[in-house]
Formats: C-alpha cells, sequence, structure tokens
C-alpha cells in the first residue's frame, strides 16, 4: 500500500490573526501573503526609521571591507549616494540574502554567510579573519548589540561606523491600539529583532503586553527566542532568519 504524504490546508492561517512588528510601511506584501494564507495580518510597527545626514558615506565606501547592515541600510545609502559608488578593491559584506538582493539592485556584488544570517555570521566569513590594520566601514544604524564593532577591533581592524538612518518609537493611532487589543492565545507574533519586541512592550503597556504574552511568538533567531522567554513569553517557535519566507513557514508549521 502507498501512503500519500499528507497535505497541507490551502489556508493553513485561517482563524489566526498574525501581527506584524516589521517597520513603519515595509509590512504590505507580507500583510497580503497572510491574508492569501487565510490569516488576519494585524500591522503593528515596532520602529520608526529616519534618514540621517551621514556624511562620511563616500569616504566609508572606498574602505577595504563595508558591512550594510540591512536593506534599510541600503535603502538609505542609496537615498544619500545614488550610485553607491564601493571602491575598485572594496569587498562588501552583508548580513542574509534579503540585503544582497538591495545591493543586487544597485549593481553593487556582495557577499553573505551561508549558515547563519546575523553578525556572528558576518564574523564567521574569511573576509573578516585577517583584518589586523584594515580598515572596515558598518553602514547602518545606531544601536544594536555592537558586537561587530567589538570583535573586529579585538581583531586589529580600523572600524567605521556610518549612520545612514536612524530607528525611533512609532506613533501608534487609534486602529494600533484596537488592532492590538485583539491579540490573544491564537495569535501570532513575528518578532525579528530585540528593539521591536522592546518597543512592542512600550507600546502596548502594562495591560495589554500581560495579554500579548499569551499568543504564540515566531522568532527570527536564537537570541531572539530567549528574549522573548525572558520577557514571559511561554510558546516560542523560532523560524531559520528574518526572511518573510522562513517567518511565514514556521507560523505555518506553528498551527499545523
Amino acid at each position: 500500500m502507498v501512503v500519500m504524504p499528507a497535505r497541507r490546508p490551502a489556508h493553513p492561517l485561517a482563524g489566526r490573526r498574525v501581527v506584524l512588528t516589521r517597520p513603519v510601511g515595509s509590512s504590505r506584501t507580507l500583510a497580503r501573503r497572510i491574508a492569501a494564507l487565510g490569516g488576519e495580518p494585524l500591522v503593528l510597527p515596532c520602529a520608526a526609521l529616519r534618514r540621517l545626514a551621514a556624511p562620511g558615506l563616500a569616504s566609508a565606501l572606498r574602505a577595504d571591507v563595508v558591512l550594510f547592515t540591512s536593506p534599510a541600510a541600503v535603502r538609505f545609502a542609496r537615498a544619500l549616494a545614488p550610485a553607491l559608488a564601493v571602491g575598485p578593491r572594496t569587498r562588501v559584506l552583508v548580513p542574509g540574502a534579503a540585503t544582497q538582493r538591495a545591493l543586487a539592485r544597485a549593481g553593487v556584488e556582495a557577499e553573505a554567510p551561508e549558515m547563519r544570517s546575523d553578525s556572528e555570521g558576518l564574523l564567521a566569513l574569511p573576509a573578516l579573519r585577517a583584518v589586523r590594520g584594515r580598515r572596515v566601514a558598518i553602514v547602518g544604524a545606531p544601536g544594536g548589540r555592537g558586537l561587530l564593532e567589538r570583535e573586529l577591533g579585538t581583531r586589529g581592524a580600523r572600524v567605521e561606523r556610518v549612520h545612514v538612518y536612524e530607528r525611533a518609537l512609532p506613533r501608534w493611532q487609534s486602529r494600533h491600539h484596537e488592532q492590538a487589543a485583539r491579540i490573544d492565545a491564537r495569535t501570532l507574533l513575528l518578532v525579528s529583532s530585540a528593539e521591536s519586541l522592546e518597543n512592542l512592550q512600550q507600546l502596548l503597556g502594562d495591560v495589554a503586553w500581560r495579554r500579548a504574552r499569551r499568543a504564540t511568538i515566531v522568532a527570527s533567531s536564537v537570541r531572539i527566542a530567549r528574549l522573548a522567554r525572558g520577557r514571559g513569553f511561554a510558546r516560542i517557535v523560532r523560524a531559520d532568519s528574518a526572511l518573510a519566507d522562513e517567518l511565514l513557514a514556521a507560523a505555518v508549521a506553528a498551527v499545523c
């Protein structure tokens, strides 16, 4: 007898609310994909991105190595320097495929780690193993863990930080608070940064935060999963990365 593999339902997220915590204006496509899977997207942005002047960008692009920390870093850098005139001998590194694709659209070839889409994955790349005396520019936003800067400094690199944008706490409107009030035990919360989790708690307030902790967190990494557990979430699933495909796959697996 041939046993046929079980088929997943056409709408695996039916009856589920899915909270999107990405920055303001960046969740439209993902929201449509969730709706196509039968879910109800709740768009609750946990950051607002603002461009900074970054007068040192042109010089940074000619460093020995340039690290773009996110697709947003590429987008804001292109707003400041549309041509992204990278030096002819400059190595360009990124943490993951989404940032790599953003640079490819600008005509810049970049290398990304295969195993881990984070700072640890970047630091394991051969291009960053022997950097003593080399100039390494990190293009991104203020804040974060600072792991790249500390470790590269320890390895002897001359590290420059170039801030092309900043993250701010967004202003939620009444519709956001109305959507937040609908979070329940069957809700899935997609979280891809520590800052999003921290800001979500601040934006919700104590009462709504206690209710939100009944939801299932879909965390983009082991680190985010640990932070969520430390903040009182009991139900946590981990995606393979912060990419939309990976987050959605983890969300579907959590309910099927």
